[in-house]
């Protein structure tokens, strides 16, 4: 199943945007929502992640954020106005009439999911992955990063972490000036709105990833916040089995 291709479904964002989501499973509602370069196929469907989750009895719900995947790609600024992947996420939401459901997000998209916890969002249980709380409070310092990648491809030494991210967007055949756009949506979330999260968050990162700060920090700057490590760094943790399997444990629980 997990290699089996889920057809796309659509619907209109706030600005009108035809964004893309998936669907695996039934039972009750999990949105899923993938990180940067990447797209719901890759990161919740290639490596069994939904499916695990699926057989736990959810009803797994994947967008693909604009810019990526199959949702639509614009070029222009207008397009990609601050903290919109939050609004895109609230509007998947709405469209599906979903008032009871989980949400977890994986690097950018568990900033996105933070960011919709501050504007609204009340999901009965969270999980964030690949995300620390200088990665939350402090956007701009990942930021910078992938726009350097960005603006810079090919110029980079085989084995770097440059290098790497480059041969990552190829894999995902993203698109460039649609994804240095999504740079400019990144909103900080001070430590005063985290403290404002009321639902259980379980922060999971890969024990040798540190690319957007501490997780465990993250997870102590929640009112009801608590950590959980897997094998891996930003990249491989996304390759281990254990990020399904915890990720549906603590759904169930």
């Amino acid at each position: 199943m997990a290699n089996s291709p889920i057809e796309p479904q659509f619907f209109e964002s706030v600005d009108g945007a035809r964004l893309a989501w998936r669907e695996l499973g039934e039972g009750r509602a999990v949105v899923l929502i993938h990180g940067y370069f990447s797209d719901a196929t890759t990161n919740w469907i290639k490596y069994g992640h939904a499916e695990k989750i699926a057989a736990a009895g959810f009803r797994v719900i994947m967008p693909d954020l604009r810019g990526h995947g199959s949702s639509a790609k614009p070029h222009d600024a207008a397009s990609y106005p601050p903290d919109v992947l939050m609004r895109d996420g609230l509007a998947l939401v709405a469209h599906l009439g979903l008032t009871d459901y989980d949400l977890a997000g994986y690097s950018l998209g568990g900033r996105t999911v933070m960011r919709m916890l501050v504007n609204g969002a009340t999901p009965r249980r969270v999980a964030v992955s690949g995300m620390g709380l200088d990665g939350i409070v402090h956007t701009q310092g990942r930021g910078g990063y992938f726009h350097n990648v960005l603006t810079n491809l090919g110029s980079f030494k085989q084995g770097t972490s440059e290098w790497l991210t480059e041969a990552f967007l190829k894999t995902t055949k993203g698109d460039p000036r649609a994804l240095l756009r999504v740079l400019d949506t990144f909103v900080d979330t001070p430590p005063e709105a985290l403290a404002t999260i009321r639902p259980p968050v379980l922060v999971v990162n890969g024990v040798d990833d540190h690319d957007n700060g501490s997780g465990e920090a993250l997870a102590a700057a929640l009112p009801d916040g608590r950590y959980a490590s897997i094998p891996g760094n930003h990249m491989s943790a996304v390759l281990k089995p254990e990020l399904g399997r915890t990720i549906a444990d603590f759904l169930v629980a």
